[in-house]
């Protein structure tokens, strides 16, 4: 970029007007710090939130995906649990919560199904954790995300799980 582009562009700001949170019902800890995010994010700007969860078709065994009422009582479960985020959120402040389900592979049903409904500007997501672990990764649902979606997507990582330093990159480094 030439040096009088930098010295003349003014700095504005970014205001979102629809936000969504895609929440991972097997990660309970990413989502927790990405809804709180998404959350404060919707407070601050006072617009509406989607909460989105999808139920993971290719978790279920040939079987449990033939059967009817296992696949009842994991749409259930996947719809307590979107409910009880939509109560947090609502208690939290957020004035406009919108729930959002789907079946099938999470990435491609958020991006191809769910953002299309909603229109966010912004998808938030969060970092996949494995307990013990000394650091996390960017799991397929926030990088397929990450891809493909039309608009900004925020990657938020569990504080306490955040990179510890080693000798390659401590800033107490002798030089």
């Amino acid at each position: 970029m030439a040096q009088k582009e930098i010295e003349d562009f003014k700095v504005s700001t970014r205001h979102f007007n629809r936000i969504m949170i895609a929440i991972d019902d097997d990660d309970f800890i990413s989502s927790r710090f990405a809804f709180d995010y998404a959350c404060t994010v919707a407070k601050i700007y006072s617009v509406p939130l989607a909460i989105a969860s999808v139920m993971e078709t290719g978790d279920l065994n040939v079987f449990q995906s033939l059967n009817p009422e296992t696949l009842a009582e994991h749409r259930e479960a996947v719809a307590n649990d979107l409910n009880a985020y939509v109560e947090k959120a609502k208690q939290f402040g957020i004035l406009d919560v919108v729930p959002l389900i789907g079946e099938g592979k999470p990435g491609k049903v958020i991006v191809d199904e769910m953002v299309p409904q909603f229109k966010p500007d912004l998808i938030v997501v969060g970092s996949e954790t494995h307990k013990g672990a000394r650091h996390q990764t960017i799991g397929s649902v926030a990088a397929f995300v990450t891809r493909y979606a039309p608009c900004t997507v925020i990657v938020v990582r569990d504080p306490a799980a955040g990179p510890k330093p080693t000798d390659e990159h401590s800033e107490n480094k002798k030089k």
